[in-house]
């Protein structure tokens, strides 16, 4: 009886260590749970029990496990999901390079061939040239035809569907043989390598008639909806003023033929814009594929005569050029998109000629602008994209394009737009422009009514220029984080009247420059590729030097779109652009956009040295390194022989009485600005870091390879330690060792204040600044409280005997991100007299937090 009671009882405990087999009830109520909680506490596990009866047979255990392995489960079918999605996207780009090696293929069959036709021709003239009888050369000569003669167009009914109809088959035609044939010879964009995480497959022209280039890549958007986005060239091209479609004609297999006028934008002051008559032909193809086309009507393509150039507008022509959409088997598109133009490069200046005669950068700005629009889009369509201010992206990204245009229009300042030229002060270096009725660039905004109830309008300062050795990416950047550096608040002429008569008058304010506070950067979106990032700034400030009451005493706020700042972006352009809002930022706020827009210019043989910034810059003798010392050989086109063209644009508001006060503060804001600007492109050239390093130094102090050995001999002086590993430290060998220190490192100043004087490359990495921004920055503001604390504690056995080690701490660069360091050493710095100079201190293996 005992024995068997005892056999009953084990059982009994095995039982209940069985694994329980789920119910489809429970398993019901566990993926409600899972839902909301996919990782309940032990708590949670069992309050759900104790909640769910049907629960009550099932270890909590058990459940642990269950939740483990669905969750398991879940991680599984995500990744699971998204190899089948990179799959997908690989075997469509293994299908795209297979087309590209197909053609690739056929370009080296037709260079071989014309390379033995060469030979051959080469051969015949040569034993032609031996033949002394005059006639046999003339007779050879008869025979000789041109390669690739003009084609000639039968004269074509301008009235004559059918004749368009022939233009139209005769565009497709030929974009198809550049879009997938040999009919232009391609060759690999320098930076932009295909791949399946990459924006496409980039090609520009090697020798053909105008500039083309050509892409291709893989977007998850049906077809028809990229035909769609692609159309609307005014959404993606940010150079595009105008596009009109005048008459539309049906076609065969559901297209349609389409004759349009575009207008586009100049990209700086120096040149005219140019406009467009063109022939666009949408169709589609037996393999369902979608093909928009598209070229210039001229007397030798035939077709009906269009409206002549406009005033202030040079007519160029578009080649055959077009889109070619693809479905993919499992969704999605495979793009062609080819553009080919004869720009005309002729009617502009010979310094910007290579703007018009560069396919490279008519890649950059419209076909590679249009497929990272696509990709935006796509990404923004599956919820991909995250943007600030809990605005929808289709609504950032329409800040952006009005930025865009709003500084266009202002670089351009169209007469059909109001604008109009102004008198000039006797120089030539700023020119102005005015539009006293600026309702059609306001675009019917509330603040039509308020320029019109003032009498006021809008007034633009605007200036170009050229810069040697300069990187665009960098310079622009450096304006960005750097607002002190260039904007200034001391403008004359402008009082407290005009300033509470229209708001946004002021289109860009300093955060330091005497006022307290300083700037603090709100990101609100950025794009897929990070070739575009929009963000507000908040210039945080307690009074307003131009006016005595407190109507301005509030924190300011700025939109700002960077483009073209990240050094892993190619882009056409690097350019800062910004607009004065307010507090509320509503969708329809009133936008005044001013900004920079640095372009590269395509070097040539016959630059000029690589010595200085040219034009207004060539007076300047600051120069200093900067960041971009260490790309100086990174790069396959070598920024330390370089050229490019800058342009500036300010605009402001203004009531009539006070235009000609607001006039003469723009004209000296802007040669402000610009000698700023200048100072920094010298500062950061990284040709400045070659066989001469100069570092910008105030009168009095020491030059730098001077304050290197002081430096060097102090340290070793203090601690026996020798900063410098060489065995000849004299001259420049000391500077250029201690600027490629490892360690950050940096002198500081002995005043009550003390500001720093001097930092290599690391320290200057460290601070996120230039030389020339440095010296703004103090010692108090780079450390935290705990470093403050810390160096008041150490200050007098510093003093005292020389120097001090400082134990791991945190500092905060000039962009308020914090680094952490491992150690830092400080020590005092004596002349040759023994005389105490400055502070240097050492960081130890810094990184940023």
């Amino acid at each position: 009886m005992i024995v068997g009671s005892g056999k009953e009882a084990g059982k009994q405990q095995m039982d209940a260590g069985k694994y329980v087999r789920y119910t489809p009830e429970q398993v019901e109520a566990l993926e409600r749970v899972y839902n909301e909680c996919p990782k309940p506490s032990s708590l949670r596990r069992q309050q759900l029990i104790r909640e769910c009866p049907i629960l009550a047979n099932i270890e909590p255990k058990q459940i642990k496990v269950w939740f483990q392995n669905r969750r398991c489960r879940e991680k599984q079918r995500k990744e699971a999901s998204r190899l089948q999605t990179v799959n997908r996207k690989l075997t469509a780009m293994n299908k795209l390079l297979m087309e590209e090696n197909d053609r690739l293929q056929k370009q080296v069959s037709q260079l071989v061939y014309e390379n033995g036709y060469m030979r051959q021709q080469i051969h015949t003239a040569s034993v032609a040239t031996t033949d002394t009888s005059c006639e046999s050369v003339v007779t050879s000569g008869q025979h000789h035809q041109p390669q690739n003669p003009t084609p000639q167009h039968p004269p074509r009914d301008a009235n004559n569907p059918a004749g368009l109809l022939a233009i139209a088959e005769e565009t497709l035609a030929e974009f198809l043989a550049k879009a997938t044939g040999t009919a232009v010879e391609w060759v690999q964009m320098v930076g932009m390598k295909p791949g399946p995480d990459s924006v496409g497959i980039i090609a520009v022209s090697h020798s053909c008639s105008g500039v083309a280039a050509r892409a291709c890549g893989l977007v998850s958007i049906e077809p028809t909806k990229v035909a769609e986005i692609l159309k609307d060239r005014q959404t993606w091209y940010r150079d595009c003023r105008s596009l009109d479609v005048l008459t539309v004609i049906p076609a065969g297999n559901g297209g349609n033929i389409e004759l349009i006028y575009m207008q586009t934008y100049a990209p700086t002051t120096l040149a005219s814009a140019r406009d467009f008559w063109t022939l666009r032909y949408t169709t589609g193809l037996e393999d369902g594929s979608i093909v928009i086309c598209e070229r210039s009507l001229t007397p030798s393509t035939g077709g009906p005569v269009g409206p002549v150039a406009a005033a202030n507008f040079v007519r160029a022509e578009m080649l055959p050029s077009g889109f070619l959409v693809r479905p993919c088997e499992g969704g999605g598109s495979m793009i062609h998109i080819v553009d080919h133009f004869d720009l005309d490069a002729w009617r502009v200046p010979e310094v910007i000629r290579p703007l018009y005669e560069s396919p490279k950068i008519l890649a950059q700005k419209m076909t590679v602008a249009a497929l990272y629009h696509i990709r935006q889009i796509a990404h923004e369509t599956n919820g991909e994209i995250s943007c600030g201010g809990g605005r929808q992206p289709a609504v950032l990204r329409t800040f952006s394009q009005r930025l865009c245009r709003g500084f266009n229009d202002a670089i351009n300042g169209f007469p059909d737009d109001g604008w109009s030229l102004m008198g000039s002060d006797g120089l030539e270096d700023v020119t102005i422009t005015i539009n006293s009725s600026p309702n059609k660039l306001l675009g019917g905004n509330s603040n039509s009514a308020m320029f019109s109830s003032l009498g006021g309008g809008i007034l633009c300062a605007k200036v170009s220029m050229l810069l040697q050795n300069v990187p665009p990416a960098l310079l622009v950047r450096f304006l960005r984080e750097h607002r002190s550096e260039w904007a200034d608040t001391s403008v004359d002429g402008y009082s407290a009247e005009s300033l509470r008569a229209i708001p946004y008058a002021i289109p860009v304010l300093s955060a330091s420059s005497g006022l307290p506070g300083g700037h603090v950067m709100i990101p609100l979106a950025h794009t897929v590729e990070n070739e575009e990032v929009l963000e507000v700034i908040r210039l945080e400030m307690e009074s307003h030097g131009f006016c005595h009451e407190d109507a301005l005493s509030r924190d300011m706020y700025i939109l700002q779109l960077g483009s073209g700042i990240d050094d892993n972006v190619a882009g056409a352009c690097a350019q800062l652009v910004f607009a004065p809002i307010d507090e509320s930022f509503a969708d329809d706020a009133f936008l005044l956009p001013s900004g920079f827009r640095v372009i590269p210019l395509d070097a040539k043989s016959d630059s000029l040295p690589a010595t200085r910034t040219l034009d207004l810059a060539s007076a300047l003798e600051v120069s200093g390194g900067g960041a971009a010392a260490r790309n100086c050989d990174d790069t396959s086109s070598n920024p330390c022989n370089s050229r490019s063209v800058l342009t500036i644009a300010f605009q402001f508001a203004f009531v009539s009485h006070l235009r000609e006060n607001v006039a003469a503060m723009a004209r000296q804001y802007v040669r402000n600005v610009v000698a700023s600007v200048q100072r920094v492109a010298m500062a950061i050239s990284p040709s400045q870091l070659g066989t001469h390093l100069q570092i910008k130094h105030s009168p009095g102090s020491p030059e730098a390879n001077t304050l290197a050995q002081w430096v060097c001999r102090s340290l070793r002086l203090h601690t026996g330690i020798e900063l410098l590993k060489t065995d000849s430290q004299a001259g420049d060998s000391v500077l250029k060792l201690l600027w490629h220190h490892s360690d950050a490192i940096l002198c500081c100043s002995l005043k009550a204040c003390p500001l720093f004087t001097f930092a290599n490359q690391a320290g200057l990495d460290m601070l996120e600044t230039t030389l020339v921004a440095l010296q703004d920055i103090t010692l108090e503001k780079m450390l935290d409280d705990t470093g403050r604390k810390l160096l008041c504690v150490e200050f007098p056995k510093l003093m005292q005997q020389g120097f001090a080690y400082l134990p791991a701490g945190i500092c905060v660069s000039s962009m308020g991100r914090p680094v952490s360091y491992e150690q830092a050493v400080a020590w005092k710095v004596f002349d040759e007299d023994d005389i105490h100079h400055c502070l240097a201190f050492m960081f130890v293996n810094w990184s940023f937090v």
